[in-house]
């Protein structure tokens, strides 16, 4: 057995298909073919259903896949020992970062960072939480930038600031002519959302749970992008909430519609999570320390309360 043929498993557990796992390989499919089946030969068990279309894990095969994927890991930490050793940050870096903070996020730290560790090849992936949390599992992605806490034993969170949440509330709303609003104030039947699948819809739930005891979630509009809630908030069909970066780049007309919270200001928490074995380690180490820095200048509250991203209502302060 050779983690070359781990790897090997790995991609067609991927790809389910052999030739588009020996391209993602570099190897030829015979190549991969035969290495699978002198595996298979060794442990005197099928890994995969060839029969089916497309191909799947046989039950052994699942628990293969899955001691497969830790050795896999526990082999690349060798390297990352080495890049560690000698003061090395470069490489392939795949991250992942969720649509409500990557249009804003990105374009402030990536062109600083590239020129900073320019032998570091930035893959760069917009994905959902779930998603996110998937494919950090399955080795897919080596961190991301999503909103926290996420409660998953799996994943390790490194906070990397905190985004108060801001109103946008247009002339004809009711809530219009006060200056600073407050968490009481919102109702949710009153609320502009984010399709679900977004986390930052889920936090704007639970924030107006906090107050309310209203579950019946009749939603007027929701929609796949903030940009758009904007536009429908500047029709007249209702308030909604933005986060603080979001509002930056706004102009000086809509910025008008914008009102703040009453401290402490409901916010999210943003962090760099990656998978708890740690893997490239010196990268992210190297991510945090760039968004950190950069993001101190663009975001300058402390006194928030952190809404959860997660379904189930939970806050926490942090001052």
């Amino acid at each position: 057995m050779t983690i070359t043929q781990l790897h090997y498993v790995l991609a067609i557990a991927e790809h389910k298909n052999f030739t588009k796992a020996a391209e993602k390989c570099f190897v030829t499919q015979p190549t991969l073919s035969t290495q699978i089946q002198k595996l298979e030969e060794e442990l005197d068990v099928l890994i995969f259903d060839r029969s089916k279309k497309p191909i799947e894990l046989t039950d052994v095969g699942r628990k293969i896949v899955h001691q497969a994927r830790n050795i896999v890991n526990e082999s690349d930490r060798i390297q990352d020992i080495v890049d560690q050793q000698k003061g090395f940050i470069g490489g392939e870096f795949k991250l992942g970062m969720i649509p409500t903070i990557m249009p804003t996020l990105l374009p402030m730290f990536l062109k600083t960072f590239i020129k900073k560790f320019p032998k570091v090849k930035l893959k760069i992936e917009e994905l959902t939480t779930e998603e996110i949390i998937e494919r950090i599992n399955e080795g897919h992605l080596d961190a991301a930038i999503a909103a926290t806490p996420l409660e998953d034993e799996t994943i390790k969170e490194r906070v990397l600031y905190y985004e108060p949440f801001v109103g946008y509330i247009p002339s004809s709303h009711r809530l219009h002519e006060k200056k600073n609003i407050e968490v009481s104030d919102l109702e949710i039947d009153d609320m502009l959302l984010l399709e679900d699948g977004h986390c930052f819809r889920d936090g704007v739930i639970n924030l107006c749970k906090v107050f309310k005891n209203n579950t019946d979630e009749h939603f007027q509009l929701e929609s796949g992008s903030i940009e758009t809630l904007i536009k429908l908030s500047n029709e007249g069909l209702g308030m909604t909430l933005l986060p603080y970066l979001h509002t930056m780049e706004l102009n000086d007309n809509l910025k008008q519609n914008l009102h703040h919270f009453v401290e402490p200001s409901p916010a999210r928490e943003v962090s760099i999570i990656y998978h708890k074995s740690e893997l490239k380690l010196q990268i992210i180490d190297a991510l945090h320390n760039v968004i950190s820095g950069i993001i101190r200048g663009a975001i300058a509250f402390q006194n928030v309360e952190i809404i959860s991203p997660l379904a189930v209502q939970e806050t926490k302060r942090a001052v």
